[in-house]
């Protein structure tokens, strides 16, 4: 799955399974609150239900940035100043993943794990210099603000919308940065879309 592919859908698409685990039926918080005959209970657990997953879709895109970053400094393409940037940002998505695991676990839910770093299918055969890798990871961030962006709307959770804006800030400051160092325009429009 790529960081493209919009939070907002893949949350969706988690939340319609009641079958979980080895075969035993788990009603969702929801589902239990229906049963119970309290409709607004019921409505709470629903959008708790896709906060987690939200935060759950977000946390596999932060895996896959921290991935991603591996992959560039493991390229022995980088100049040693773009490496320590690349080691920089990698550093801040394994702080997002760190906070977005902890707040699932707090908030009951059950955090993805991250992937290995072939699973991604990263296009590792195409990265032949510095600039081959700088827009791959541009390509990553710009994806990572396009679904920050998505989210932040659809979360119940204000002080959860509120958190991910902060996350979007710190992606739009990666995307700037490696832009400026492919000396292309950090900034081609006065819209982050």
């Amino acid at each position: 799955m790529t960081q493209t592919t919009s939070l907002i859908a893949l949350g969706a698409t988690s939340r319609r399974g009641l079958l979980r685990g080895t075969g035993t039926l788990l009603l969702s918080g929801a589902a239990v609150a229906l049963l119970a005959g309290r409709e607004g209970l019921a409505a709470e657990s629903t959008a708790a239900e896709g906060d987690l997953s939200i935060l759950n879709v977000a946390l596999g895109a932060e895996y896959q940035a921290v991935a991603a970053y591996q992959v560039g400094a493991e390229s022995k393409l980088l100049k040693p100043a773009i490496l320590k940037v690349a080691v920089k940002f990698q550093s801040d998505h394994k702080k997002h993943a760190e906070v977005l695991h902890d707040t699932l676990v707090k908030l009951g839910g059950k955090p993805v794990m991250a992937k290995t770093t072939a699973e991604y299918g990263f296009p590792t055969g195409s990265l032949k210099s510095q600039k081959d890798v700088l827009r791959f990871a541009a390509g990553l961030e710009k994806g990572a603000i396009s679904a920050y962006l998505g989210a932040i709307p659809v979360f119940q959770n204000r002080d959860l919308a509120k958190a991910a804006g902060s996350i979007l800030g710190d992606e739009a400051i990666h995307f700037a940065v490696l832009k400026t160092a492919l000396g292309e325009d950090p900034d081609p429009s006065p819209f982050v879309s």
